[in-house]
């Protein structure tokens, strides 16, 4: 059945918030629901509903000072503001149910939802959190929630809420329905080894470093080619020191090198390894590709999530580790050549594979704006 219903989605900054957000508003829309996006204008999120098409609605805040001072004063009156804007736009377009994907960009308009004064009724909402250690929007705004979705049944015990759903990560169809053949002819790459070096949205030095130093022999003696996407803020970084270490590069065809991929689906369905980050949506992305990862946690992630995160993948065997302050091309190099030497471990990661994510979401969204009829 077509549903006619008007949803919020918010949650914004980091690929690991807005890619979430964008599988379930592409799911809704393709129902027939009505769909607006609450996010930062100045974020990553403004520009992706953009080029998608979506109906955006602006809200300026930035992330929480962990520290009290001036800056926390500050940041105070900014939350109030925003959320003042948020209860503009809940009583303006009433919503049946909002969805967040946790972030500071999400905290205004969830806020908004409890506020009995933006409408005769609460509006419900539903949280989905994508880490082993939830965030602290997710922590704090949980015993408000209608639903709490997690995709680590671990997580669980930070929550405080009846009705939590262990769904995995929602992620795009194409994940399913792509092929890597396909995949690869878009990319204009050939049938062989393929590598994606990736260090999320924003890039990692670190990752990139190593990756730099490695790039030539990848390509001369693993005859290996490599996807690698260096984040906007270090790709004249990447550039200078490729020239200095391999000046040629710009003539090898085994090379891909871009500040920033629009479709990653094509390019993590291209490849058959990875290097990257922890957050949970690219390893749920890994998986759902089956991808053999070497993971480079982020060492001062919130919680230190993302080392548990990828404890989680080591444990099943479907990843290799390395530390941040332990990775170097010798480092990197080595992980490699251990994942091209033990296909468990693509294995493994396919077998994490959760592609319902979305669809169980959406259902559990719907049904919660349903019960505020």
């Amino acid at each position: 059945m077509t549903n006619k219903k008007t949803y919020f989605v918010t949650g914004g900054g980091t690929g690991g918030h807005i890619y979430p957000a964008i599988a379930i508003i592409d799911a809704l829309l393709a129902d027939g629901a009505q769909v607006y996006y609450v996010g930062n204008p100045r974020n990553l999120e403004a520009e992706i509903a953009k080029q998608k098409g979506y109906n955006f609605l602006p809200v300026k805040i930035n992330a929480m000072p962990r520290q009290f001072g001036w800056q926390f004063v500050k940041w105070c009156f900014q939350l109030f503001f925003a959320w003042i804007q948020c209860l503009f736009y809940l009583k303006k377009y009433k919503p049946a149910a909002v969805f967040g994907t946790g972030g500071y960009v999400s905290a205004p308009v969830l806020l908004g939802c409890m506020s009995i004064v933006c409408c005769k009724r609460k509006i419900p909402y539903m949280l989905h959190d994508c880490d082993a250690q939830p965030g602290l929007v997710t922590r704090k705004l949980a015993p408000g929630a209608a639903v709490v979705s997690l995709a680590f049944e671990s997580a669980k015990e930070f929550i405080k809420n009846e009705n939590i759903h262990i769904n995995g990560n929602p992620i795009r169809t194409e994940f399913r329905t792509l092929s890597k053949d396909r995949a690869r002819e878009i990319l204009g790459l050939k049938d062989k080894k393929t590598l994606c070096v990736m260090g999320g949205s924003l890039g990692a030095r670190t990752i990139n470093d190593a990756a730099v130093e490695l790039l030539k022999e990848l390509s001369e003696e693993f005859d290996m080619q490599v996807i690698f996407q260096t984040g906007r803020k270090n790709f004249e970084r990447v550039l200078e020191q490729l020239l200095k270490v391999y000046p040629e590069y710009g003539c090898d065809k085994n090379l891909i090198i871009k500040p920033y991929f629009d479709d990653m689906v094509s390019v993590l369905k291209a490849s058959d390894f990875a290097v990257s980050r922890a957050g949970s949506l690219s390893l749920s992305e890994i998986c759902a590709s089956g991808i053999a990862p070497v993971l480079v946690p982020f060492p001062h992630a919130a919680a230190d999530h993302q080392r548990k995160n990828a404890q989680y993948m080591a444990e099943h065997g479907a990843a290799f580790c390395i530390e941040d302050a332990e990775l170097t091309k010798q480092s990197l190099k080595k992980a490699i050549q251990t994942l091209i030497d033990s296909p468990d471990i693509a294995k493994n990661s396919l077998s994490l594979a959760k592609y319902d994510g979305c669809s169980k979401i959406v259902g559990q969204l719907e049904s919660i704006a349903l019960e505020a009829v």
